[in-house]
């Protein structure tokens, strides 16, 4: 004898489908840039700030009404439903959040001293387009300088213990240059050594905001530097 077709089956895996589509896009957008195959513009600026934000609406309203349609037929539906539900306003509630951060945090070029703002040098360019003026510690509590003259060495331990990759490292300085997990953004740092006095400088490559993560990285040195003594 024929089982009996499940009213709603195929709707409710094409909603559940729906609404898994915005953390795959943002996974595929990831892979792609990482990989080089997508430029920031096309897998974070495009697919992630722009599609998948506009998605993650419309996957958690897919997982609400995914959940409507499996109450006739729970026992049967009701799990890869409710997976729909968890998954669509997950990623709505992830993007709401990170939206709020990127908003949130202070621009992504920090230094510890405004006054004279350590350079880059031939390293790069100390203001590529599109990234602002470099903001101190009003912004950014923890850029905060260290009032001795540190040994290069330790400026080079306090670099590789925040996660910097060691560029070049003197008697007046050293700096170095560290990629974000998700879509590889670059960040540079640079540690200005003086009598008596050392500064901080971190800045992002591009103008894109990053929810403070400049602010962060600067702090960490700080502390880093100032916990060395």
């Amino acid at each position: 004898m024929a089982r009996t077709a499940i009213k709603g089956r195929g709707a409710v895996h094409a909603l559940t489908g729906l609404a898994a589509a915005t953390p795959l896009l943002v996974l595929v957008a990831v892979i792609g840039v990482r990989a080089g195959v997508l430029p920031m513009e096309i897998g974070y600026d495009l697919l992630t700030l722009k599609l998948a934000w506009v998605l993650s609406f419309v996957g958690a309203g897919a997982g609400v009404l995914a959940v409507i349609l499996a109450l006739r037929s729970f026992r049967a539906l009701g799990l890869i439903a409710l997976a729909g539900l968890v998954m669509g306003v997950a990623s709505l509630g992830v993007f709401i959040w990170q939206k709020g951060r990127l908003a949130a945090g202070p621009a992504e070029n920090v230094s510890t001293d405004l006054a004279e703002v350590p350079g880059f040098g031939d390293r790069r360019a100390d203001r590529p387009a599109g990234l602002g003026p470099a903001v101190g510690v009003e912004a950014c509590p923890g850029a905060l300088p260290i009032m001795t003259q540190v040994a290069p060495q330790n400026a080079a331990w306090a670099l590789q213990e925040v996660g910097f990759n060691l560029g070049r490292v003197g008697v007046a300085r050293a700096d170095g240059s560290r990629s974000t997990t998700w879509f590889g953004a670059g960040f540079d740092a640079v540690i200005r050594i003086r009598p008596g006095r050392t500064d901080i400088r971190v800045a992002a490559r591009d103008g894109r905001p990053r929810g403070g993560e400049a602010c962060r990285l600067v702090t960490e040195l700080s502390a880093a530097l100032r916990g060395i003594g």
